[in-house]
């Protein structure tokens, strides 16, 4: 393959809602540049993009698929992206490193959630976008329709830049607006058919509007009626796009390549090249600590961004990275800014597909990979050592379904969390800890569908069968009353026992955020200092299980204020055992009472939505806070029990038609109503049974 400069080069992310044709278009797009014979179908399971074994059986792309098209002396470097919401983290690695977005929308279903989604994450990272309406063969299709819709739910922004037609009730060709030239799909040039000359000339009004509106002396000569010269018009659309003052609508059929070509054309020849889209980028200077702003340009110091890691099974992982400046070549040392570490670049590769097609070098603007780098991984900025800079990294959706997860197999706990450090190399959402409080293995992600994934990828990849369950809640004990008790530990069976005895006040200590508050007022030496590190040591001890439900004990004050001792049997030990023993008896007569953890959670959704949001927060005992408009979207801010939100992932999702979203983190511990209790020490016991069988 050719080796391309910024100024050739357009970086172009695939998105679009789930099963609109973004796979199978990039299948026409190949076969239109003759790169493959034939068409692969998803259905067969022979697609160049969905190569996973996991995506070949679900019949959808799980992970970015990076497809390069070589077109009239320019190259496009496709990504294609995933429609599910699951794997929206591969959406965001694509946007960290693409100039343009192109975003399908079915002729059937017209602008869907995933629609919506698209534009909001284009938004987000100021990329233009090109709408391209795909299925236009279907007899239902609405060209017009749809393009109205994405007007009224996108903005002004948005024009036509084709004009489909039929004959004979069937799609024929389409009018390139611009030119106001008609082209036949199965032939060439035509006349522009009688009965859309109208909505053409008024689509062209349009776009002439649009460029007018990117230029104040463009704007002058059109209020003036002065038109607009040809050079003026190209220059206004390509400074238009790149604005997102114009947003242009195309369209066609993925499925037989119906229209590809034209697409083809149109973003190589209205779409601004990478050296134009994306003509800097601002990096952290890390000695100066300073901002710098360096060009896309061949002649630029080094600096490649790593925004993808492949665990290829043939040539193992592979670093897939955008030069943002400079130039990477073969045998280049590459230094690891983030991990203060040397690389070399060893053999280079573009990637299509799973195919690796190996090259000298890689460009300013280009998108290219590395083989078997050492210490390298997603997030990472490769530059000179001389001049090391860092790249800002990806900002990820957060990932709030959390499972705990468990080997099937005997002694698989090492396997299973060496084989977490490869997975998550891959794929940024997913998070795996070891819970501090339940001591469980923790597997956090975007949704169920994507750690199904994670699953299979464990069994098929690493030979770890593992179980999901839902996580244990850290609930907490402690007391709300006070109380004096007396604790005893005194056994004689011949030869020196164990002689220890204490008198302790408990009540609570008011901070729920230490677990307990030791203080000693023994007078007349009742109980020696030498065992007041034991009577601690008992309290350390006790706090970890609480007598009601074996969950650690906060905001307990304990004081020794009394005793007895034995000059003989007393010891450490007996001391350290009659605390345990009056700390168990004066616990469960002050008032015990289980605290659940409180999560604070911003929930962001449509303002349809807001009223059935705040009547489930209310079923999940939660407290509305308050609310804020943002945009067109409601804010509510509220307070609720985590264990009531555990599943809130997938149910805000299917309650929003996948349109909500929402962060949530711990708060603080509040004592849990007393039927929750019931059922949380019920539960707790039948737990602690179950532990105990397995053991």
């Amino acid at each position: 393959m050719k080796v391309y400069s910024a100024n050739e080069i357009r970086n172009i992310a695939v998105l679009g809602h789930s099963g609109c044709g973004k796979t199978t278009l990039m299948e026409a797009a190949l076969n239109a540049v003759k790169v493959t014979s034939r068409m692969g179908r998803v259905e067969d399971g022979n697609t160049v993009s969905d190569y996973d074994p996991d995506e070949i059986k679900r019949q959808v792309s799980i992970s970015m698929s990076f497809i390069p098209v070589e077109w009239t002396g320019s190259k496009i470097n496709f990504m294609d992206t995933p429609g599910y919401f699951d794997f929206t983290g591969e959406v965001h690695e694509a946007l960290s490193v693409a100039d343009a977005a192109l975003i399908l929308v079915s002729a059937k279903s017209g602008a869907e959630v995933g629609t919506e989604i698209a534009w909001d994450n284009t938004n987000t990272g100021n990329i233009p976008s090109v709408f391209f309406i795909n299925n236009m063969d279907d007899e239902h299709a609405d060209f017009n329709k749809v393009a109205a819709d994405l007007k009224e739910r996108f903005g002004s922004s948005v024009v036509p830049f084709q004009y489909p037609f039929k004959e004979n009730g069937k799609l024929a060709g389409y009018v390139d607006i611009l030119t106001s030239k008609a082209y036949k799909y199965a032939g060439g040039p035509c006349d522009i058919p009688a009965d859309i000359s109208g909505a053409v000339e008024e689509a062209k009004a349009a776009i002439i509007e649009a460029v007018a509106e990117t230029d104040e002396e463009l704007m002058e000569k059109f209020f003036g009626d002065e038109p607009l010269t040809d050079e003026e018009i190209t220059l206004g659309v390509a400074n238009g796009i790149k604005e997102k003052y114009i947003t242009p609508v195309i369209c066609g059929v993925a499925t037989n390549g119906t229209g590809v070509t034209a697409m083809l054309d149109m973003l190589v020849g209205k779409l601004p090249p990478a050296s134009v889209l994306r003509p800097t980028i601002e990096v952290t200077d890390t000695k100066s600590k300073e901002l710098i702003t360096l060009k896309c340009e061949d002649g630029e110091t080094l600096v490649a961004f790593v925004f993808k890691t492949i665990a290829d099974p043939y040539v193992g992982r592979l670093s897939i990275f955008r030069v943002f400046s400079g130039v990477v070549r073969r045998d280049t040392p590459l230094y690891n800014v983030k991990r203060d570490l040397m690389e070399k670049a060893g053999h280079l590769y573009v990637m299509r597909g799973k195919e690796q097609i190996e090259v000298d070098e890689i460009k300013a603007g280009d998108i290219g990979a590395i083989a078997k780098l050492s210490g390298t991984s997603t997030q990472d900025t490769l530059a000179l050592k001389t001049a090391p800079v860092l790249v800002k990294d990806i900002i990820f959706p957060s990932s709030l379904l959390s499972m705990a997860v468990f080997p099937k197999g005997k002694g698989d706990e090492d396997k299973m969390s060496t084989a977490f450090v490869k997975i998550l190399e891959e794929d940024k959402t997913i998070k795996f800890e070891i819970n501090r409080d339940t001591k469980q293995a923790v597997v956090s992600g975007i949704g169920d569908n994507q750690l199904d994934v994670m699953v299979n990828r464990l069994k098929n990849r690493y030979k770890i069968d593992v179980e999901l369950v839902t996580p244990l809640v850290p609930y907490r004990e402690m007391i709300k009353g006070k109380v004096q008790v007396q604790g005893k530990h005194v056994k004689q069976s011949g030869g020196r026992g164990q002689y220890g005895v204490v008198v302790m006040d408990f009540e609570p200590s008011g901070d729920l955020n230490s677990a307990y508050v030791f203080e000693e007022k023994v007078f007349g030496g009742s109980v020696p200092k030498q065992y007041f590190p034991a009577v601690e040591k008992g309290i350390q001890e006790s706090v970890l299980a609480g007598p009601v439900a074996a969950y650690p004990v906060v905001g307990i004050k304990a004081i020794l204020v009394d005793g007895k001792y034995h000059d003989v049997d007393s010891s450490e030990m007996a001391f350290k055992l009659a605390t345990c023993n009056a700390f168990k008896e004066g616990f469960l007569k002050a008032k015990p009472t289980i605290l659940e953890p409180i999560a604070k959670v911003s929930i962001t959704v449509p303002e349809d939505y807001t009223g059935d949001i705040m009547g489930d927060m209310s079923k999940r005992r939660g407290r509305i806070l308050g609310t804020e408009i943002v945009g067109k979207k409601q804010t509510i801010s509220a307070e609720a029990p985590m264990a009531e939100m555990q599943k809130y992932a997938i149910e805000l999702r299917s309650m929003t038609q996948g349109r909500g979203s929402f962060t949530m983190e711990f708060e603080r511990y509040d004592e849990a109503p007393g039927e929750v209790q019931a059922k949380v020490i019920e539960a707790r016991k039948k737990e602690l049974e179950a532990m105990r069988e397995k053991e």
